[in-house]
């Protein structure tokens, strides 16, 4: 099924997936990590896009984040690469580019998924088999979120604060979520959607967001429309 063209929301949570061209690494050692992030936080800042949650693999990086306005995005994400991909292609005498296509994102409804969406990026090197533990991973925002490290370029969710009155119980709350893994299903269907540009919320949610975008915001049902059946008179 196509994809919808990508949905940005301003105020509104998103999921952005960018990944390595012919999943090619993107990431070969410490100072790429820490060069790329530099960069995120200075266009973040720049553009006015708070990131939430994120992880860096080494062919591919998820963000959780919310743009001020329809546009933020789109500069983060281009500004950023501008800068990293000739730094990427000048230390490994390569040509060409680095980024399978655009990057990928959709609109979350906060209340219902930041938490779920979050712990699952975070999650992502254990399922890879790159860590035992998500702690151990230094190139996420889980350190920042169990109280490891400050991370200057996370802003926090409101739902995140939501999880306690004091930076332990939110830190010591967040980390036993981590201890009880989404199904499957759960992580398969949120990164699908991102991929694909489908919404993920509530009916209600989808309803105004469609209100505000003036656009279908879900994917179509498969098969023809029904016919009409005309009843007997």
């Amino acid at each position: 099924m196509a994809r919808l063209s990508r949905l940005v929301i301003p105020q509104q949570l998103h999921h952005i997936i960018q990944r390595g061209n012919h999943h090619q690494g993107i990431f070969q050692d410490a100072e790429d990590y820490a060069a790329f992030l530099q960069w995120l936080r200075d266009a973040a800042k720049a553009f006015q896009v708070a990131i939430h949650t994120y992880v860096l693999m080494p062919d591919h990086l998820h963000l959780l984040a919310t743009p001020m306005d329809e546009g933020g995005i789109a500069k983060m994400m281009q500004w950023v690469g501008r800068h990293y991909v000739p730094y990427f292609n000048r230390k490994y005498q390569r040509s060409g580019s680095l980024w399978q296509g655009r990057y990928r994102a959709t609109v979350l409804e906060a209340e219902q998924y930041f938490l779920k969406c979050s712990l699952a990026i975070e999650s992502n090197p254990v399922r890879a088999k790159l860590v035992g533990d998500a702690q151990e991973y230094p190139w996420s925002s889980f350190q920042h979120h169990i109280g490891l490290k400050i991370d200057p370029l996370i802003t926090d969710h409101a739902v995140y604060w939501q999880l306690g009155n004091t930076p332990f119980q939110r830190e010591a709350a967040y980390k036993e979520m981590m201890q009880k893994p989404l199904p499957n299903a759960d992580v398969v269907s949120m990164m699908d959607a991102a991929l694909k540009g489908w919404l993920i919320g509530s009916a209600a949610f989808k309803a105004e967001m469609v209100r505000l975008t003036e656009r279908r915001v879900t994917p179509m049902k498969r098969g023809r429309p029904r016919k009409a059946v005309e009843k007997p008179g």
